[in-house]
């Protein structure tokens, strides 16, 4: 059942956790089929039906206590069924319109009850219970990807399991896998059944419906138009996080005698959504009505007009002329061919294309491709079409360009613009707030460019602004103040107010202003670029239109004001690494960094003069924390001297200073030189003092930083002596905030490294806090929650403090995820606890050893490292490892394969699990069998002393079966072992001794072992304090001494 819903079954959502069912056909059918089985399982198993899930199912209900008949015991809105389990408790329970049940039978009574209900019921159950055979077998029958060894395991405990709870499992799992296998075939058959619809098909829909729409009486429809006009390569229109519902574009249709309707078309057919939502304009993807085979069924069902005029074929066709048709072509332009441009020949930036992992296009007009100049492709302007004659022209001679004041005008000419009926999202690239280095494709780039057409539903401010933007261009000195103030008064967050000045060419007219000599147009024209900035379009295009160069060259006036501005609206720009890179070429990092330099912060009394220039160095920062985001630009600024005055200006006391100040130290830390630069200059200090903050910003960034730069014992140390740990301690409260607490949780993790802060940590039950976040937080907070746990667990008491809190349960839980740094630390912390045997109990019963050695095929080297150390303390604690080892199919094959890995830390971990399996006399067989001898000889000549180390544990216990001492000897293991006695390490000498003792016991070992000086070597220690290095060198030299005593005899008699 658990197959069947999650590949059969229609979710609203495509992840699981809040995602329902939706009421379509296929869903109906498998509801019924479920209910249908549900039903009859009491009267056609009767034994099975008895059995008592290991987790009720649970699920809100719209059935009333008085549904229920005799054999419930009903108690105001309470309901308890008279059959319980062998404790007691009630198989049925209702409270508070929430029902547990926890038994076939119990169900099948339920469904029986519910009557006309138990469609609903049954969904109900099913969306809160997307696994249920966990719920019924437990977590060890999950549904899982790939192959599924649950039967095998079940068919290994009926061995040996005398109690019959294993069989009854058995038939349990079997019926339900029986079930699973009836839905699938049901849904196969009905699917295969159904004709899917495709986009083109949709498109020429559409298009066909388009030419027979107009205003006239006889007229199918007033008019068909897409939501937006974006394409994709696959000829979906939307977005790729509803592509993959099937769903392929939205429409609004605008019937004669109806409301405007909002229609999803998907593969499975057409229906109506929720259409827009109020607060920010965007689609609700919310099914509204029942799925109809194609567009025009829809249309006839929803308008009588329609459907009258379309039986009549009595149409009136409105051929759209070609000089109106407003959608325009973007071409698809290879990476290399983005990059070469007029300002830059870098590496290529990232377009839209990469975001979404498909290219973005719009519909072609007609069958003429029009070229886009040049001019127009850089500047990302306007582009509307041209008329026939210039289009003529540029087809006769492709080498002739429009000037720029040719693109003016015709942008004047052409720029109607339309807002979009319905706004859909752009896919981007989730951004990793709190990795260890920030990176820079993982910033935000450039957003494909949403063009706005038609002249309807526009509100007057944009024709306003339109007018304004026409004095700028021809307007004195005092016309253009007065115009760009007038602009100003406007609401420039609002985006139709800001692509109103880029349609209509006022960008490129702005940037011109900054080139005059004038002070209040230069003010006046930064103003307005600083607040329409925050427009991803517009800071594409200011970067297309030289803007950032300008503005750079401004940061050396000597005008407070305009270096305040320039700095500021280069700090909105340079969000994307074009930009970034822009700043850098242009010595802008330099000039930025020279605004740092101020007035002393903490000094009282400031001049006005002061005042402004602290100011300066506030903007001079926030431009520097967004070019921070650039690896080359963190050494630019290091290179200008920009660390000085970064902890200089890290002493203030108000937070619009620290914000930035913290933020570019927080993005740099990243880098080792800037972590020992902090360090030195002693900023540890006020990044803990500023964790005090009640400003949860700073809070968040100081936290971040701290987490990047405790990679450093010394950072650890500092942040503990300056008192830090406990506002990080105090700071794990703030559950809501889950950037600050991402933040915290990773400082805490970096600082729980060292002992002495988890004891600090201990104190302030810093423990018992992390538990509680193991659940309901997102994924870069488990990260870090775990990995803190991993750290702390290394302490014999905090492992008990985790079971206590509940804590062994969800960490085994966790080790199922597919989150890569997620499962190292997992892991870590699973093994950690394993060291203890009351950990190791409940590790065991939640099947967390399976979950283990199912993560040693991660493809990941440092989740198989992390699985194979976590494997070494269950087998050392748990009551019957052999047994148990062995219950794994193919698991000790495959630990053994794992010795062909090339990754060290791999190699050590395996080596030391297999330690751990020797010790059972059958495992070490089969592990022979397998050919364990030959791959721990193949790496001998290591010289990497932890392998090492591990490698001579694995050989000694090895030698305990048959012929294996002789085969370490054949396959040129002895000689390399003697040389590991040089080793500056005491635990590679102890097992090294312990290898060779072992090994002696065959005579031509001692014979390679005594060529390779191991006599002298081993005679040294001897004398060691370690009594078991002792005992295992004299019994090495023991050996080759008896050898030798028997040689002589047998040649001297």
């Amino acid at each position: 059942m658990g197959v069947a819903l999650t590949r059969a079954a229609q979710w609203t959502t495509a992840g699981s956790g809040t995602g329902k069912l939706e009421i379509t056909p296929l869903n109906e059918s498998l509801l019924n089929d479920i209910i249908k089985y549900a039903e009859a399982f009491s009267s056609r198993h009767p034994e099975e039906a008895q059995f008592v899930f290991q987790e009720p199912l649970e699920w809100k209900t719209n059935l009333e206590p008085s549904a229920f008949e005799s054999g419930y015991d009903i108690s105001g809105s309470t309901v308890k069924s008279q059959e319980t389990d062998q404790d007691g408790h009630p198989l049925l329970i209702l409270s508070s319109s929430t029902v547990k049940i926890s038994s076939f039978g119990q169900i099948s009574r339920f469904l029986q009850l519910a009557r006309d209900k138990k469609l609903k019921e049954a969904q109900a159950c099913l969306e809160e219970n997307r696994d249920p055979i966990a719920c019924i077998l437990g977590p060890g029958f999950a549904t899982v990807e790939g192959e599924d060894m649950t039967l095998i395991r079940l068919l290994e405990k009926m061995r040996q399991d005398d109690s019959g709870s294993a069989e009854i499992k058995m038939k349990i799992f079997l019926l339900l896998q029986q079930l699973d296998m009836q839905l699938l075939n049901s849904f196969l058959k009905q699917i295969s059944q159904e004709v899917r619809v495709t986009p083109a098909a949709v498109k020429n829909e559409v298009d066909l419906l388009r030419r027979f729409s107009g205003h006239e009486e006889k007229s199918v429809l007033k008019s068909i138009e897409y939501t937006s006009d974006y394409e994709f390569s696959n000829g979906c229109r939307a977005p790729p996080w509803r592509q993959v519902h099937g769903e392929i574009c939205y429409l609004l249709a605008a019937p004669h005698d109806t409301d405007p309707l909002y229609i999803t078309c998907s593969t499975s057919g057409t229906f109506l959504n929720a259409g827009k939502l109020k607060e920010n304009d965007e689609i609700n993807y919310e099914r509204k009505s029942e799925i109809y085979k194609d567009l025009v069924t829809l249309l006839k069902t929803k308008s009588q007009t329609f459907a009258e005029n379309i039986t009549k074929q009595d149409f009136q066709f409105s051929e759209e002329p070609r000089a109106s048709n407003k959608t325009h072509h973007m071409d698809v332009i290879d990476a290399e061919e983005q990059s070469q441009n007029h300002w830059s020949n870098e590496h290529p930036e990232k377009k839209a294309e990469e975001k979404t992992g498909q290219p973005l296009v719009k519909r072609k007009p007609n069958k003429q491709k029009l070229e886009p100049s040049p001019k127009w492709k850089n500047l990302s302007l306007n582009g509307h079409q041209a008329n026939q004659k210039n289009t003529k022209d540029e087809k006769k001679d492709p080498s002739k360009k429009p000037t720029s004041s040719e693109s003016r005008q015709r942008t004047n000419a052409h720029s109607v613009v339309r807002r979009s009926a319905l706004k859909s999202k752009t896919p981007g690239a989730k951004s990793d707030e709190f990795s260890e280095s920030s990176t820079e494709s993982e910033e935000d780039e450039e957003q494909p460019e949403r063009r706005q057409e038609g002249n309807t539903d526009l509100p007057s401010e944009y024709w306003q602004i339109q007018k304004l933007v026409k004095y700028l261009k021809g307007g004195n000195q005092t016309a253009t103040v007065i115009a760009l103030c007038s602009i100003r008064d406007f609401n420039l967050a609002q985006e139709t107010c800001q692509l109103a000045i880029r349609d209509v060419g006022g960008l490129d007219i702005l940037i011109n202003l900054l080139n005059t000599e004038e002070i209040k147009c230069k003010i006046g024209a930064l103003k307005i670029l600083k607040e329409i900035s925050h427009n991803s379009q517009i800071r594409s295009a200011i970067a297309d239109l030289g803007g950032l160069q300008t503005m750079v060259g401004i940061l050396d006036s000597q005008d407070k004001d305009l270096k305040c501005l320039a700095a500021e609206t280069i700090a909105n720009v340079a969000k994307f690494r074009r930009a970034r890179r822009t700043v850098r070429q242009h010595g802008g990092i330099r000039r930025l960094v020279g605004l740092l330099d101020c007035a002393p912060i903490g000094s009282s009394n400031l001049s006005a003069q002061q005042e402004k220039d602290i100011e300066v160095a506030r903007c001079g920062a926030l431009a520097l924390w967004s070019c921070s985001k650039s690896t080359r630009n963190k050494e630019a600024i290091r290179k200008a001297g920009g660390i000085p005055l970064l902890a200089r200006l890290l002493k203030s006391s108000h937070s619009n200073m620290l914000i930035p100040v913290v933020g570019t130290l927080q993005e740099c830390a990243s880098e080792p030189s800037y972590r020992l630069a902090i360090k030195t200059e002693k900023m540890i200090e006020d990044l803990v003092k500023n964790l005090k903050s009640e400003n949860p910003e700073l809070q968040m960034h100081c936290a971040s930083a701290i987490f990047k730069c405790a990679e450093d014992e010394e950072t650890r140390d500092l942040v503990r002596q300056y008192g830090g740990l406990q506002p990080l301690a105090m700071l794990l409260g703030q559950f809501e905030n889950k950037e600050l607490l991402a933040a915290v949780t990773g400082a805490i993790w970096k600082c729980s490294i060292s002992r002495d802060n988890v004891t600090k940590f201990q104190e302030y039950k810093v423990i018992e806090t992390l538990v509680t976040l193991l659940t309901n937080q997102p994924e870069e907070v488990l990260v870090n929650v775990v990995g803190a746990l991993g750290e702390c667990g290394q302490e014999p008491a905090n492992r008990a403090i985790i079971r206590k809190c509940g804590g062994i349960s969800p960490l085994v839980n966790l080790l199922s995820g597919t989150n890569q740094a997620l499962l190292v630390n997992v892991t870590k912390a699973v093994g950690a606890c394993a060291s203890d045997p009351e950990n190791m109990v409940i590790i065991d019963r939640l099947d967390g050893v399976r979950l283990l050695w199912s993560l040693l095929k991660n493809p990941h080297p440092d989740v198989q490292a992390n699985a194979a150390w976590a494997i070494c303390p269950c087998i050392e604690n748990a009551k019957d490892a052999g047994e148990m080892v062995r219950s794994f199919v193919g698991g000790l094959e495959l630990i053994v394969n794992l010795l062909k890995s090339e990754n060290k830390e791999v190699l050590a971990s395996v080596c030391a699990a297999i330690t751990n399996i020797a010790k059972d006399e059958e495992n070490l067989a089969v592990i022979t069998d397998h050919g364990v001898v030959a791959l721990l000889s193949a790496l001998a000549n290591t010289t990497d002393d932890k392998l090492r180390r591990h490698l001579a544990e694995a050989i000694s216990r090895c030698c305990m079966w048959g012929h294996n001492r002789v085969a370490f000897g054949e396959s040129k293991a002895v000689a390399p072992l003697v040389h590991y006695l040089k080793s500056s390490d005491p635990l590679v000498h102890r097992a090294t001794a312990q290898a060779l003792y072992q090994l002696s016991e065959d005579a031509n070992n001692c014979i390679t072992m005594h060529e390779n000086g191991v006599v002298k070597l081993l005679i040294d220690m001897v004398g060691s304090p370690d009594s078991m290095l002792q005992e295992a060198a004299a019994g090495c030299i023991a050996n080759i001494r008896r050898l030798a005593l028997a040689n002589e005899k047998a040649r001297y008699g």
